[in-house]
């Protein structure tokens, strides 16, 4: 596990953002790894959440990761987010499942990311 923050080498994770927030490495470190834990959870379940027609159970998951999102991101992923989260708040809408179709990639690339930093090493992309 990193106990230094090193220069930004990933596309959405942002660690001198994250520790600009926490203040400190090691409750960033923590706080890095519920976000993997999450991520790794979530981001399957929330397709196939998707794939059986439940928005509202999607919108459940999305809701909170749009909240600490921005603690640890660059903002372009943030806003994927928001719009993912702001579509499910639609029951009836037709257009998550394609607006988290292209989302979904982005977050494995971050949970990819995470995994690198947190594993001492840098994210392939």
């Amino acid at each position: 596990m990193n106990t230094t923050v090193p220069p930004n080498e990933y596309v959405h994770l942002d660690t001198q953002l994250a520790l600009s927030q926490i203040g400190d490495v090691e409750a960033m470190n923590g706080m890095l790894a519920m976000l993997e834990e999450t991520l790794s959870r979530d981001v399957p379940l929330v397709a196939d959440l998707l794939d059986q027609g439940d928005i509202v159970g999607a919108n459940r998951i999305l809701h909170p990761l749009k909240g600490f999102i921005p603690i640890f991101c660059r903002a372009p992923l943030c806003e994927m987010v928001a719009q993912v989260e702001a579509l499910s708040k639609d029951a009836h809408s037709t257009s998550v499942g394609p607006a988290y179709a292209d989302l979904m990639p982005e977050l494995n690339l971050l949970l990819d990311e995470v995994d690198a930093y947190l594993n001492g090493g840098s994210a392939d992309h």
